[in-house]
């Protein structure tokens, strides 16, 4: 176990045993003589290499955030009391990635109430829009300002206003980088804030710049002691020794011999709101690139994964931090992290963490080459939008189509879903990729769909909403080592929402993002199975289907 805490009371806490021992063993004691985490602190962008420095350059502002975000207190502060003076006190955040992941585990972690809109499906959108309007602000967040679900978010909810007879302008708050598109927007929009974010950090690095803090601020989050966490580890991320624990996660995550890059996160009451989520942007668009990558599996704590553990998974426990001795025995041969700590100080500690990972890598953490590629094919889609692609078959109100050769002597869903499985070698993975509304009916349907297909397999599985994770596991997808296989999962909305100005609805849109994907993860030889449900009776079908073993 090592910890970062004064006189004896710990802060941070992080355990390795087994595999990860060895690697901290093996790989921190380099780090500390390469003073790796002093040049980090002190924003070396020399730390990953020549290819890497250029960027590395202008994207390490993040070691010092708990610091220069403090700007923002009293801004913040100011514009919340005003909003609630005047009875608006639902928050609404649209913004996709970065943008949304952070602010909502600030939120929730705090208890406080904050609709997070990071989606394109159609009843999401429309459920949001229904709300209390005369209580609503709607904040913004992008930092190109082109983000497309953003900006259609941000123009249904403009015109729903102004249908309301609300002042558009007074409800609507923008985080952006300086200079962008967005900014622009809302400069001659008037809208009622316009917040700039330090354009020196990335997006999944971002939740302690105005990304994180505006949106959960405007809730109610008390952000300074978010910041004040922060600020009380920061000194011991800088130290070279050999107890840091942000050496000591990076080498475990990073370094294992074969690697375990199958990372399977599991919160044990940490009290964290779902930050295994945030994680996983963090670890998958930082790693996966160049043909490797550690892949976030996020889970409960009874998953299979975690029952028999296989040979390239790395079992990450996120608990609370107790001031109770580990009970892990000396010498354990059980490979494991545990990790502990408040909100503020875990985010810190997780992007130094994988910054090092990256090192250990050989890769640029702050780079995401692949992500483009999906967004590319969905805009394409929209300018041109082809004839449909009819189903191989239908079974059961479930149309079935897939990538070239999946299919070949397949009639049944069921046979197609066992082709997909068994596709899977010794070190691969299943991402499940669900493009429906993921806090209205289907995420109760789908709810053990990943633990089912888990068990069947008997490899890790991964699950995402569409098109949140394009936005994070999307990057390991393609650019990762290619082993994953994919099943999309799709349906028919009930609603429909008009984007204003655009000659496109939501339904058009998310269609054109899963098609999108599904054909550049195809072009690029991963299988690719994709199930579009034509009905809700069909979805529960489906649903028990997948979560069923066999």
């Amino acid at each position: 176990m090592t910890w970062a805490g004064d006189e004896g009371r710990a802060i941070i806490e992080v355990t390795a045993t087994g595999d990860a021992a060895t690697a901290v063993r093996e790989h921190v004691p380099a780090l500390v003589g390469d003073e790796v985490a002093s040049r980090l602190s002190g924003q070396d962008p020399t730390l990953w290499g020549e290819a890497a420095e250029e960027e590395a350059r202008v994207r390490l502002g993040w070691t010092a955030l708990h610091d220069t975000s403090r700007d923002l207190l009293e801004p913040l502060a100011r514009l919340r009391s005003e909003l609630v003076e005047e009875g608006v006190d639902r928050v609404v955040l649209a913004g996709m990635g970065g943008s949304s992941l952070a602010p909502e585990v600030i939120a929730g972690s705090a208890g406080a109430q904050l609709l997070v809109l990071d989606s394109t499906d159609p009843d999401q959108v429309h459920r949001a829009l229904e709300g209390d309007l005369r209580r609503t602000v709607l904040v913004v967040s992008s930092k190109s300002g082109t983000t497309v679900e953003t900006d259609s978010q941000r123009r249904a909810f403009e015109t729903a206003f102004t249908e309301a007879g609300i002042d558009a302008a007074s409800r609507i708050v923008v985080v952006t980088d300086p200079g962008s598109a967005l900014q622009e927007t809302a400069q001659e929009a008037r809208y009622r804030a316009v917040f700039e974010a330090d354009p020196t950090v990335g997006g999944r690095f971002s939740a302690l710049t105005a990304f994180g803090l505006v949106p959960s601020a405007l809730a109610g989050v008390d952000v300074a002691r978010l910041l004040d966490e922060a600020a009380a580890v920061a000194p011991f991320f800088a130290e070279d020794t050999d107890a840091n624990p942000v050496l000591v996660l990076g080498a475990a995550l990073a370094g294992t011999s074969p690697l375990r890059d199958k990372l399977v996160i599991a919160d044990h009451g940490s009290g964290l709101f779902h930050f295994g989520d945030w994680a996983e942007q963090l670890i998958a668009e930082s790693t996966g690139k160049e043909g490797t990558g550690l892949l976030p599996v996020v889970v409960h704590p009874d998953a299979p994964e975690l029952q028999d553990v296989a040979a390239d998974v790395l079992p990450v426990h996120l608990v609370p931090l107790t001031d109770e001795d580990d009970d892990s025995p000396a010498g354990s041969t059980r490979t494991e992290v545990t990790v502990a700590g408040s909100l503020g100080g875990q985010m810190l500690l997780w992007e130094h963490a994988i910054s090092i990972a990256g090192r250990l890598l050989g890769i640029n953490p702050f780079d995401q080459p692949n992500v483009e590629s999906a967004k590319k094919a969905a805009r394409g889609l929209l300018e041109s939008t082809p004839a449909a692609e009819p189903p191989a078959f239908t079974d059961s109100g479930v149309e079935v189509r897939a990538s070239t050769g999946l299919l070949d002597g397949v009639e049944t869903v069921a046979d197609a879903v066992q082709a997909l499985l068994d596709s899977l070698d010794e070190r691969g993975y299943l991402a499940v990729m669900a493009y429906l509304d993921r806090e209205g009916h289907p995420a109760e349907v789908l709810e053990g769909v990943r633990s089912g297909l888990a068990g069947r397999a008997g490899r890790p599985v991964t699950f995402g909403w569409g098109p949140r994770f394009l936005h994070s596991t999307g990057q390991l997808h393609k650019g990762g080592p290619a082993v994953g296989v994919f099943l999309q999962i799709t349906g028919t909305p009930r609603q429909v929402v008009q984007v204003p100005g655009r000659d496109f609805d939501l339904g058009t849109l998310i269609s054109a993002q899963a098609l999108g994907d599904a054909r550049v993860l195809g072009e690029s030889g991963r299988p690719v199975l994709r199930l579009h449900v034509t009905s809700p009776d069909a979805l529960a079908w489906l649903a028990g289907l997948l979560g069923g073993r066999r």
